[in-house]
């Protein structure tokens, strides 16, 4: 996206250039066209140059994810279950107790497939 935002100061420099052309070019909305056309004016090619991070931030850092990988890897067992099959319920808890954050399951499951983790079963 920095790069259409960028792409965009080109044609909003160019004076008979309508954002609608800008839009179709670019293919993205008019709306956006609209909301970079008013940034640029007000700040030029550098306050479209980042928009920053899109949502919101992990409650996760990188140290916690590392620490959690680990874990996983070493077997449910390892944790105190009865089996070494991790499951979603499983892996949630173990989540909690290494960082003491609370996920909903499905949401560990997106943490987990993010870390390249596939788990035997969903419960």
């Amino acid at each position: 996206m920095t790069e259409r935002r960028l792409r965009a100061c080109g044609y909003f420099s160019a004076a008979q250039v309508t954002q609608a052309h800008v839009s179709r070019e670019l293919q993205v909305s008019r709306q956006s066209v609209s909301r970079w056309y008013r940034q640029w004016q007000q700040g030029g090619a550098r306050a479209l140059a980042g928009a920053g991070r899109a949502g919101r931030k992990p409650k996760l850092n990188a140290q916690q994810l590392g620490r959690l990988a680990v874990a996983l890897r070493q077997g449910a067992q390892a944790h105190g279950f009865d089996s070494d099959r991790w499951t979603l319920d499983r892996a949630s808890a173990l989540v909690k107790e290494f960082t003491g954050v609370s996920y909903h399951r499905g949401h560990v499951w997106k943490i987990l497939r993010g870390m390249g983790l596939l788990l035997q079963r969903g419960r």
